[in-house]
Order: structure tokens, then C-alpha cells, then sequence
């Protein structure tokens, strides 16, 4: 039994050396093993680097003698050149500065006339007359006449520009066709020249009827104007006063939020005279400077819708005294003659002020103009040669004449 004892305790010695001694030397060799596996994590820090070199895959590498981009030499020459002729020439105050705003007016305007000035337009048939011609003959001045009435210029208005004409060529004042031409344009100016321009903002705030017929325009030319107002430094107040055509108030509503202007409103079908009697009190409370107030659209043969725009504008009095102070008419160009008829029928009923003319660069005939200053005498304020809001513009006789009927050079090349 001892001898088995004694073996015993002889393998459970053996054991206890065993892992005191052969485990405590495999622990390092294990740690050492496990190092090899942050070696890769601690090499990848410096193996991104190599990428940013020249010449190495990631980035292509710059030339030699190449600048990196952000050196790379500034864009071409011609904003720099510019920038430096500037310089060089600078714009000498006054007048040169006007006459290149005036060009560029000049400019727009013969655009929106594009079809007034074409072959069919009134100026391309007037200019047609002259090309070839050497002498003035009776027969001229039959065709000219012909082609103002067929161009809504009206009989006492024709009458008015070819009465000088006809005078002076019988004392052979107008030896040339170009001096013919010439004449016309001043007839023009004259007509024209009655007045015109933007409104006169003076009273505080200034309040604006604006009447017509249905489809003229009238909402859509109240938010151009707007426009133009605000651009100029003026707080306005929009009237809605059409509230026959709910359309029109959401049309007025959206002009509001697009210029940023207050809009006055009520429910459908409501005084209108109400309308605008609280507009007019809203800005008084903003300190507003101008009134748009709209009107519902009428037929201008109905007397007693005619009627309702006095009580309108008598409102208009109770709530600011000499309101309205202005009184606009806004007439289609495209109606020709009717806008004639119209005009001269809002005249009884108002104490119009002045004219917006819409949709100039609708007609080829553009004579209206002439025929509404002539046999009215009312002045137009503004003109409409487009859809966009700056196309609403402030009418300038002289300017007007030169893009419609040309300068002394083009009656030259005309008669040539």
C-alpha cells in the first residue's frame, strides 16, 4: 500500500513543478504572439500618408512647375479688363449718366413696340411710304392719312397731324419726304406732351381710384404698380374693391404677399365704397404713403354701374378729403377705337387724371395713344409693353415718339 502511496504523491509533485515552471514560460511566449496583431492597426496610420505624396496612387501627382489649384494664375482677362476700363473711363456725372439710362428706356420700349414697328405695324407701313421716294406728291400725304385711321389714330386726331402737313406742302415748305417725316414726329410730341409720367405721390397717403372695363387689366396693372411704389421706397395699401369677382381679391391677395403690401378686403359681394373707406383708414394707422384701391369692372354704356363709381369715389372724400387724387382709367390698346368710346364715357362720370394704356405689345396699330391725348386731353400716366411688373411703365412722350416713329436717322435710311 505504501509503494502506491508513494507514487501518487510523486505524480502530483510532478504536476505542481509542471505548471509552476513550463506554464509561467508559455505566458510571455503567447503575449508575444498576440503583438503581431496591433502591428497592422498601428501601420495603417502611416500608409494613409504616402497616398497624399506626388506620384503615388489616391491623388494624381501635380507637374513639375505647376501650381496647386488654389495658385493656379485668375480666369480670363475679360471681367479684370473690364473692371480696368471702368477705371479708365470714368462715367462723368449728369448727363452722360441720363442719356444712358435714356437709351436703355429707348431700347425696352422699341422692344415692346416690336409689332408696332413691323412691316404690318403703324410705323413699317408709314416707313414703307418713303423708302424710294425723291418728291413729295399729293398722293403721299392720301397714303399716310390712309394708313393713320387704319392704325386707331382716329378722324379729328388724322386731321389735326396732316393739316400742317397739307399747308406746308402747298407753300413747298416739305421739299423732301425726310422733312415730311420729321414733321410728323413733331406733331406727335405736341399731342403727347400734355402731360404724363408716374403719379405725384403728395398727400399722405395718396389715394388711387383705378376704374375700367371688364379684362383691361385693371387688378393686374394696381400690382405692377405696387411694384414699382415699393421699389421706390413707398409703403401702399391695396383696396380691394372688386367684390363682384372674388378672383379679383385672391388676384389682389397674391400681389399683396408677392410685393409685401397690406390688402384691405371683405367678404364677397360688399360695399365697395366700405372696402375702401377702411383702406384708406388702415393706412392712415400704418402712415402709408399711397391707396391702390380696384374697382369692379363695368361696362361704360351702363349708367347706373356708372353711377356706383361716383358713390365710390364720394366714400373715398368722407374718408380722406380730396380723395381720390388720382383717378386712373385703364384702357386695352388692342380695343382700338372702343378704348375711344370708353374713354370718352368715363370722362362724364370721373374726373380721370390719367390713362394706363395695356397690352402695347399686343397691337401692331398703336395709334390709340395718339387718339386718346388729341380729342380727350387726358394724359396717359403709364404704359404696359409687357407681363412682367417693370414692363408697366412711366409714359415719356419724347421717348414714346422715338421708339414708335423712329429717329432722324431712320427716316433718312426710309427715304433713301
Amino acid at each position: 500500500m505504501e509503494p502506491i502511496l508513494i507514487v501518487v504523491g510523486l505524480i502530483v509533485a510532478a504536476l505542481a513543478v509542471y505548471f509552476l515552471v513550463f506554464k509561467k514560460k508559455e505566458e510571455p511566449q503567447l503575449e508575444a504572439a498576440k503583438e503581431p496583431k496591433k502591428l497592422p492597426e498601428k501601420a495603417k496610420a502611416p500608409a494613409a500618408e504616402p497616398a497624399k505624396q506626388p506620384g503615388k496612387p489616391g491623388k494624381p501627382a501635380e507637374p513639375p512647375g505647376k501650381a496647386p489649384p488654389s495658385e493656379a494664375k485668375p480666369k480670363p482677362s475679360r471681367p479684370t479688363d473690364e473692371l480696368e476700363l471702368v477705371q479708365e473711363r470714368p462715367v462723368a456725372p449728369g448727363r452722360p449718366a441720363v442719356a444712358a439710362a435714356r437709351k436703355r428706356d429707348v431700347e425696352g420700349l422699341r422692344k415692346g413696340l416690336s409689332k408696332v414697328r413691323e412691316q404690318e405695324g403703324l410705323f413699317g407701313r408709314l416707313k414703307a411710304l418713303f423708302v424710294g421716294r425723291r418728291e413729295i406728291d399729293p398722293q403721299l400725304v392720301e397714303q399716310i392719312e390712309e394708313v393713320l385711321l387704319t392704325s386707331d389714330v382716329g378722324v379729328k386726331t388724322t386731321e389735326a397731324l396732316l393739316g400742317d402737313i397739307k399747308d406746308a406742302l402747298e407753300k413747298n415748305e416739305l421739299a423732301s419726304s425726310d422733312k415730311v417725316w420729321e414733321a410728323l414726329r413733331a406733331h406727335a410730341r405736341q399731342i403727347l406732351g400734355i402731360g404724363g409720367g408716374g403719379i405725384a405721390v403728395g398727400a399722405r397717403p395718396t389715394v388711387v381710384m383705378v376704374v375700367g372695363v371688364n379684362g383691361v387689366g385693371k387688378t393686374t396693372s394696381i400690382g405692377k404698380l405696387a411694384t414699382k411704389l415699393k421699389a421706390d421706397g413707398k409703403k401702399v395699401v391695396l383696396a380691394a374693391g372688386d367684390t363682384f369677382r372674388a378672383a379679383a381679391v385672391q388676384q389682389l391677395q397674391v400681389w399683396g404677399k408677392r410685393v409685401g403690401c397690406e390688402v384691405v378686403s371683405g367678404k364677397d359681394g360688399a360695399n365697395p365704397g366700405a372696402v375702401i373707406f377702411d383702406a384708406i383708414q388702415k393706412a392712415k394707422e400704418m402712415g402709408a404713403d399711397v391707396v391702390l384701391a380696384d374697382t369692379a369692372g363695368r361696362l361704360h354704356t351702363k349708367a347706373n354701374l356708372m353711377e356706383e363709381l361716383k358713390k365710390v369715389a364720394r366714400t373715398m372724400t368722407k374718408a380722406e378729403p380730396g380723395a381720390p387724387h388720382e383717378t386712373l382709367l385703364v384702357l386695352d390698346a388692342t380695343n382700338g377705337q372702343n378704348a375711344m368710346q370708353q374713354a370718352a364715357l368715363f370722362k362724364e362720370a370721373l374726373p380721370l387724371s390719367g390713362i394706363v394704356l395695356t397690352k402695347l405689345d399686343g397691337t401692331a396699330k398703336g395709334g390709340i395713344i395718339l387718339g386718346i391725348c388729341a380729342e380727350h386731353g387726358i394724359p396717359v400716366r403709364y404704359i404696359g409693353i409687357g407681363e412682367r411688373a417693370e414692363d408697366l411703365r412711366d409714359f415719356n412722350a419724347d421717348e414714346f415718339v422715338e421708339a414708335m416713329l423712329g429717329q432722324g436717322g431712320e427716316s433718312a435710311d426710309a427715304a433713301a
